[in-house]
């Protein structure tokens, strides 16, 4: 279970600006109630959004580690969606950035989010104005993917999971779109060198000198901050970094958006007073990922350890350092301008071919269909290793009892992939059915000074060094101001040098359509910015099929619930004590039903209440860091289970009485749903 948490301060929540602009925004009238009269005269309208993402939290294939043994059991902290719209007044413009506690945005979730907002707004926001990224937390249910590939570990498409991730992703843009008013912005960069290490320094090590020398020390530690007011209030913040959020192993099966999940909750609820079931607008900070495929938080090498040998501690030390990072570059934030804007295009990546300018021996090359290589199946054994018996590095023919999990690739395409030990061509398995992407989204999006590389995949260091140069260059902007932004739009794996590709670590033969695939990227990615600087409109190329109707699952739904003989749903199978000491554990169970039946996104399936006035009050939920909900199986025949509420009792709780509820929900044999709630006694935290 979780680690006992650290003291820390709670903070009022702060008064909420009394006017607010609802619904769509006339351009140049803002309300003037809403901001002081330098917001007033300020360039942008800033809206800020925040909502709940989380799936199914019991029997559900998790996603990131590709283990079939992790299946959620319960919640650790809930995942949420945070949203910026920005609008330049004097253009007209507007982008929206979202960042999600999520392992991956997938194609499905993009076409999904976008077809609500169509709904919601008509073509106020569209494929080019919109940006849909993920933390790469490897703690959250998956099964959300049109591609077999990256459902196949989940059992399949998990239809309730997908619906609350767009559901979710949809309603924090509509908070951030209601919640549009005058505001500035600001900018500050700094380093951090305690919270990442290099996974895979062999491979980074092959890059040639003038790569390496941007990285003394292997790891990239840069972070760059923007900061947004709404007037003279402080709105929010985006905080980028390059390390994976994976400093929780493949041996947990709680929801958790892990160390960047910490250091946003820490900043808004602990920081800013934020919570997040009250129906009040507050601050939200996103901490996204950069080009993190090579960047891991477990500072010892291996999973789960570094800075200590706890991984719900490793989750708090590593978000808290990069949160401590982050509020100090934003203090010193120094304000910026500029307009917004936007293109996007998508490319056939296994059909690009790429001219000499790009390829490190100056020849033409092409990439090729995707191959998932040997190697992807060792998994990074620094962070989460996959399958026994595969090896990273691995460049020859797989060992005789491995040929099972072999599929025939041509010849062609196993030259083209050279040095890859080809396991499967997903690429032609794609065209009988969807395995892995063909068609990405590729897009760089303008805000203010900062320009957005948007990759649909995970680029190492030095394949993102290399692609903000390019772009830089074709922009005319300084580096710093280049940013790539992982984990975006959509999901290919990785995305190594040809360098790197030749190790064929984990990451190379993760490199879907082979040694080319950086090269290809880099000079899309230039075209874009040709665009982008000379405002000319780009041909955006063939939108992905959607493939909702091809989808399927091995996932057993709930069949029926019961109680244990002799109770009722919500009663308490076991009682708190009389009372504790701040600084233990408070552990009760009730008799409930699957969690499946609700996901209740937006809602908890836990609280902690305290006695004041006569009043019980909601001190917390199950989005907390202190509190834990998991569920249990106790019968499978008679489908009985129990719920299992643990509160870790903070140093600095407030004295007095208490008491925890399980709320949840229970299916009969006729397939109706009813809610319910328990209680416990009271007792006493002295």
């Amino acid at each position: 279970m979780p680690p006992p948490t650290v003291r820390r301060s709670r903070r009022r929540l702060p008064v909420a600006l009394l006017a607010a602009a609802l619904g769509a925004v006339t351009l140049g009238a803002p309300s003037p109630a809403s901001a002081s009269d330098t917001a007033e005269e300020a360039g942008y309208l800033v809206g800020r959004g925040i909502a709940d993402v989380t799936g199914e939290a019991a029997e559900t294939g998790m996603m990131g580690y590709s283990s079939f043994d992790q299946k959620t059991s319960g919640i650790h902290q809930r995942q949420r969606s945070r949203a910026f719209v920005v609008v330049d007044r004097a253009s007209g413009k507007r982008v929206v950035y979202v960042n999600a506690d999520l392992a991956m945005i997938f194609q499905s979730v993009r076409q999904g989010v976008m077809a609500q907002l169509k709904e919601r707004y008509g073509s106020l926001y569209g494929e080019e104005n919109v940006l849909l990224s993920a933390t790469h937390t490897h703690s959250g249910p998956g099964g959300y993917s049109h591609n077999v590939a990256y459902n196949l570990s989940v059992l399949g498409f998990q239809k309730e999971t997908y619906r609350a991730i767009v559901n979710g992703i949809t309603d924090s843009v509509a908070e951030a779109h209601e919640d549009l008013k005058p505001g500035t912005m600001s900018l500050g960069t700094g380093t951090l060198t305690n919270a990442s290490v290099n996974r895979s320094r062999e491979a980074f090590d092959r890059n040639p000198a003038a790569d390496r020398a941007a990285f003394p020390d292997g790891i990239d530690p840069a972070m760059t901050v923007l900061r947004f007011k709404q007037g003279d209030q402080d709105a929010g913040a985006i905080s980028w970094f390059a390390t994976h959020n994976t400093s929780i192993t493949n041996k947990n099966t709680l929801i958790s958006p892990d160390n960047k999940g910490y250091a946003s909750y820490a900043w808004e609820h602990d920081h800013e007073g934020v919570r997040y079931l009250d129906d009040t607008p507050g601050f939200v900070a996103a901490f996204p990922n950069t080009n993190a495929g090579d960047m891991s938080p477990n500072l010892n090498l291996k999973p789960g350890s570094g800075p200590t040998e706890d991984e719900f501690e490793n989750a708090r030390v590593i978000g808290e350092r990069q949160l401590d990072k982050a509020r100090e570059i934003y203090d010193d934030a120094t304000p910026v301008a500029g307009g917004v804007d936007s293109r996007l295009a998508y490319v056939d990546m296994e059909n690009v071919t790429v001219r000499p300018e790009y390829t490190p021996d100056g020849e033409e090359h092409r990439t090729c269909p995707a191959v998932v290589g040997a190697s992807t199946l060792a998994g990074s054994v620094e962070d989460g290793p996959a399958i026994p018996l595969f090896e990273e590095g691995m460049r020859t023919p797989i060992a005789p009892i491995l040929e099972a999990l072999r599929v025939d690739t041509p010849s062609w395409l196993a030259s083209c992939q050279y040095p890859k030990a080809s396991l499967v061509p997903t690429g032609l398995l794609s065209n009988v059915h969807p395995v892995t992407p063909k068609r990405l989204p590729l897009q760089i999006m303008k805000i203010g000074e900062l320009h957005l590389v948007a990759a649909p995949g995970e680029f190492t260091i030095a394949s993102g060094l290399r692609v903000r140069r390019t772009v830089a260059e074709r922009l005319g902007v300084p580096l710093d101001r280049v940013l790539l932004q992982g984990y975006a739009n959509a999901y290919s794996q990785y995305v190594t040098t040809p360098e790197e590709y030749d190790t064929q670590n984990y990451e190379g033969g993760s490199t879907l359509y082979g040694r080319y695939t950086l090269p290809a990227y880099q000079q899309e990615y230039a075209r874009i910015a040709e665009s982008l600087r000379a405002g000319t409109a780009l041909d955006r190329g063939t939108t992905p099929a959607d493939e909702s109707g091809r989808q399927f699952t091995f996932q057993t739904g709930v069949v029926y619930d019961n109680p244990p003989s002799g109770k009722a749903f919500g009663a308490v199978l076991k009682a708190p004590e009389g009372s504790y000491a701040r600084g233990s554990t408070a552990t009760v169970e009730f008799a409930t039903g699957h969690p499946k039946n609700n996901v209740r996104r937006g809602s908890t399936f836990l609280e902690v209440q305290r006695l004041e006035n006569g009043t019980w009050k909601r001190v917390l939920d199950d989005g907390d860091w202190e509190t834990a909900y998991r569920w249990t199986r106790l019968n499978g025949l008679t489908g009985t289970s129990k719920a299992t509420v643990t509160w870790r009792i903070a140093a600095d709780t407030a004295p007095g009485t208490y008491r925890i509820l399980h709320h949840g929900d229970a299916k009969n044999l006729f397939g109706k749903i009813t809610p319910f709630t328990g209680a416990t006694g009271t007792f006493t935290v002295e």
